[in-house]
């Protein structure tokens, strides 16, 4: 099994692709170790210490790396971890666990009367925004809208990294803006 490595723009974060469907609808992203008590992949490439972050997208998994921990060393403990839990066929999640309910991070109820708003900025975010972000490993997740303001959330190899908020300004604000003239500002939660 070969298990091909991609850079991303966050250089704490490598993109790892076993060739195979990671996740077979949605992401899920583990900031924790405790959050990763769910899966036995995600829990195994914490174990090994030096990891900060995993994130499971459609066909790949993006790891974080400890600040000031250089990918030389750890690069191959992650590639030994993802071979033996791919080439095993063991389960991305443990049987009974609650692993695809997800309990959002901070959430805005949305006012009724910008249903319409919303499904326009939802649709783009959806159709535009996630399939490039999730070809730098990582997904961004819509979280509300309130009076102009587009809530985000950064995940995978998009949280944390030195580009975000030039993502989020210069990328996804002018797209918003320009599709839907009620938007007049994004931003990351």
């Amino acid at each position: 099994m070969l298990i091909e490595t991609e850079t991303t723009p966050n250089p704490a974060t490598l993109k790892f692709l076993p060739g195979e469907q990671v996740m077979a609808s949605g992401t899920r992203d583990f900031a924790t170790p405790e959050d990763a008590d769910v899966s036995p992949l995600a829990e195994a490439l914490f174990n090994l210490g030096d990891v900060t972050g995993v994130f499971f997208g459609r066909d790949f998994v993006s790891v974080t790396a400890a600040q000031g921990v250089p990918w030389a060393g750890l690069k191959p403990d992650v590639l030994g971890v993802m071979l033996d839990h791919f080439a095993s066929g063991a389960p991305l999640f443990k049987e009974g666990s609650a692993a695809e309910i997800v309990v959002p991070a901070e959430s805005f109820d949305d006012n009724p009367e910008d249903a319409e708003i919303v499904a326009q900025i939802r649709e783009l975010i959806d159709t535009r925004v996630r399939p490039a972000v999730a070809r730098d490993g990582g997904d961004i997740v819509y979280r509300g809208f309130q009076q102009g303001k587009v809530f985000l959330q950064m995940q995978g190899a998009c949280s944390g990294c030195p580009s975000s908020t030039a993502t989020l300004k210069q990328g996804i604000e002018q797209l918003l803006k320009h599709y839907v003239p009620e938007v007049t500002e994004v931003r990351a939660i």
